[in-house]
């Protein structure tokens, strides 16, 4: 028996109705009838209700049922209809389950990690109104609800980023992120907008079909394809959402929410809407090889140099955050090699091996006692034997090791880089080739960090640094984390701090002393994530990529042979898997664990000389390639310069200077002049008649007919 719409409503729904009642009745808005356990049980039934129905259609699809329909009627303006309606196909239900399932990982984490937060209700609610709105997103059958669920996501974001509202680097971070996928949402619209215009209809369906039709026609004005115009402002909204170079700056910012928020947004859900859509839109993206090279040189350029800012940080979070924007990267190389089955892939592997590590961030920092600072540890395996091995895990997932589900996906996207033959192919798989390196490099300085060497962090449970959990009393600098000590018996080092002095969880207060193991509602999650995170890729590989798992779904037209050469060289996951050691990528990865251990566990004054002789270049990456600059005091203050312009010259000069206040004296000065001819004298008004028709009759006699 297959699924129904009545089911996907369930799915979408049910996290909905939980953070109504724990957002409502939860929080003190209408009282607070439902307490911080049921608040959590609530929310966490109606995610498990999504997830098991999720799991329930993914089967379903699987057998081949598929439905694309509409529930709802929103608006008929004259013969355009807009409805609320689902799209369930390979797609979205891979979608669906990936969502829900780390939603779920996050809803229980949550339980240990908030315990001691009195927002802990409001965050549960937050958290669930999260996960129906990106499943809104992934299960919709036309722009205008994918739009609604865009918009959500984002909505919600600012809300979690900003959780703690009296901070003012969370407010600074959630502004940021609002602002800047507003920019990005901007093209998102134009390119909705454009489609609709010409195809008249918002539904996909209708949309892919005149396809063709659309590579005819030139944008107004120009001989520029529509379609290109169309396709890039789609994916400048997909910059935005996803982080992609000059777009990406408000994803390392976001890092002042709590932890699994930061699991929740960075590796499984908004971040990877972008992808989401254009590979939803490969249809369309296909007829453009100008889009196409556009998408491939950002993703490379996100996939090596924002990978390379991973190296310098000193906040765990941070480091994880700049680690997804880089792997986000190759995701987007792949949408522009036309491997969107590939992007896709990565995706799914992504999500769990990233949830995995976000979340093992945020239980060293709970076992630190809430010190996000990796300079500030060191031998944690001993104190903390699950997050130990469930991040190993994760970090070898991430950085590529054969047979772990992370190598499965990077490998296929560097070879579709190599394979692809659209402008600029060859500059993503040098990016991408080179991204191996610097993700083995970072990766693996924060796992031999944070887990091995002697430990540097206070034992003795003084009132030190953690103590505070506050962002304004870290300690951050980029000096080698081994070189650097505490300055004063309240581990604060006045003269360190750097460019990420605001990266620190204050909602619970430490006190020092040993590090311990987190509680099983934190580690339970870490377990479950790092089973996919292992073996998903080897079990998905050969389906989803080579078995037709997308057919009819994706679309990739014969000019573009990555994908055909991929299947030709794919023999069985073990065989891809030996083969890798023969790979360039292999001993990449290994020549960046090999760096990492020895530069931060057997020799750390290298990195501090390398910082030294290459201070140029430290400070442009302490600076984070001035992005930031450039956005605050370029982009920035250029609008308010030109804002307080055009309000000077444009508002006070013209419009109310000379067309509303100007015309007012023009009344005025005609009705003053005009008082003086209303005397109340007849030969006055006589006079007046007699100049009149004299005016007139010269008027016709002058005038030739």
């Amino acid at each position: 028996m297959s699924s129904s719409p009545n089911l996907y409503l369930l799915i979408a729904l049910a996290p909905l109705v939980g953070a109504i009642l724990a957002g409502l009745f939860g929080t003190g808005f209408l009282g607070r009838p439902i307490g911080r356990r049921a608040s959590h049980m609530i929310t966490i039934l109606g995610v498990l209700i999504s997830a098991v129905g999720s799991v329930f259609v993914l089967l379903d699809v699987l057998d081949g049922n598929t439905f694309d329909g509409n529930v709802y009627t929103w608006s008929l303006i004259g013969k355009t209809a807009l409805h609320i309606g689902f799209l369930i196909d390979p797609l979205s239900a891979m979608m669906m389950v990936v969502v829900t399932s780390v939603s779920l990982m996050v809803h229980i984490y949550t339980i240990g990690y908030m315990a001691d937060d009195p927002g802990y209700q409001r965050f549960f609610s937050y958290i669930s109104l999260f996960t129906f709105s990106m499943l809104m997103l992934v299960m919709s059958n036309n722009m205008l609800q994918l739009f609604f669920g865009w918009e959500a996501v984002g909505l919600v974001s600012y809300l979690l980023i900003g959780f703690w509202y009296t901070r003012p680097t969370a407010i600074k971070a959630n502004m940021k992120a609002f602002l800047i996928n507003r920019v990005g949402d901007f093209g998102f619209v134009l390119g909705i907008g454009l489609l609709f215009a010409y195809v008249g209809s918002m539904n996909y369906g209708d949309l892919f079909e005149q396809a063709d039709n659309l590579t005819t026609m030139s944008f107004p004005g120009t001989d520029w394809m529509l379609l290109t115009v169309a396709c890039i402002s789609l994916f400048i909204g997909a910059m935005g959402k996803s982080a992609q170079v000059p777009l990406h700056a408000w994803l390392p910012d976001s890092m002042e929410g709590p932890t699994p928020i930061s699991a929740l947004i960075h590796a499984a859900t908004m971040v990877t809407a972008g992808i989401f859509m254009v590979a939803r839109f490969s249809p369309l993206f296909e007829h453009s090889d100008t889009a196409l090279s556009f998408i491939i040189v950002i993703g490379a350029i996100g996939a090596l140099f924002l990978g390379i800012l991973g190296i310098i940080q000193t906040d765990i979070k941070r480091v994880v955050a700049y680690s997804t924007l880089s792997q986000l990267g190759y995701m987007t190389v792949a949408l522009g090699a036309s491997a969107y089955s590939v992007a896709i892939f990565h995706l799914m592997t992504h999500a769990f091996f990233k949830a995995l590590l976000f979340l093992g961030a945020g239980s060293v920092i709970i076992g630190m006692h809430h010190d996000q600072d990796i300079r500030n540890m060191g031998g944690l395996r001993k104190y903390m034997p699950i997050t130990w091995i469930t991040f190993l895990l994760g970090t070898l997932a991430l950085v590529g090791t054969p047979f772990f589900s992370g190598f499965y996906s990077k490998e296929n996207i560097i070879e579709a880089a190599h394979a692809a033959n659209v402008w600029g192919a060859s500059f993503a798989y040098y990016a991408t080739l080179i991204g191996v390196f610097v993700t083995s490099l970072y990766s693996f300085r924060v796992y031999f960090l944070v887990f091995h060497g002697k430990p540097r962090f206070d034992t003795t449970g003084a009132h030190g640094h953690a103590a505070h959990g506050h962002d304004d009393h870290a300690a951050h600098g980029t000096v080698a984390a081994a070189t650097v000590a505490h300055a004063d018996a309240h581990g604060h080092d006045a003269h360190a701090h750097g460019h990420d002095d605001h990266g620190h969880d204050d909602h619970g207060h430490g006190h020092g002393g040993v590090p311990h193991e987190s509680p099983w509602v934190v580690t339970l999650p870490l377990i479950l994530l790092a089973i996919p995170s292992v073996l998903v890729g080897a079990w998905v590989i050969d389906p989803m990529l080579f078995g037709g798992f997308f057919d009819g779904v994706i679309s990739v037209l014969p000019q573009h042979p990555a994908m055909h050469e991929l299947g030709e060289e794919f023999h069985g996951w073990v065989a891809y898997g030996l083969h890798a050691f023969q790979t360039l990528p292999f001993w990449l990865v290994v020549a960046g664990a090999v760096a990492a251990w020895y530069c931060y566990l057997i020799n750390p004054a290298v990195p501090a000389a390398i910082k030294h002789r290459l201070r140029f270049v430290n400070m442009v990456l302490e600076n984070k390639y001035f992005v930031d600059w450039v956005n605050e005091q370029v982009i920035a203050r250029g609008s308010r310069v030109l804002g307080r312009g055009l309000w000077q010259t444009g508002d006070r000069g013209l419009i109310d200077g000379l067309v509303v206040n100007g015309s007012a004296r023009l009344v005025g000065w005609v009705a003053a002049a005009s008082r003086h001819l209303q005397s109340g004298y007849i030969y006055h008004y006589a006079f007046a008649m007699i100049i009149g028709i004299m005016a007139l009759v010269t008027f016709f006699v002058l005038i030739p007919q």
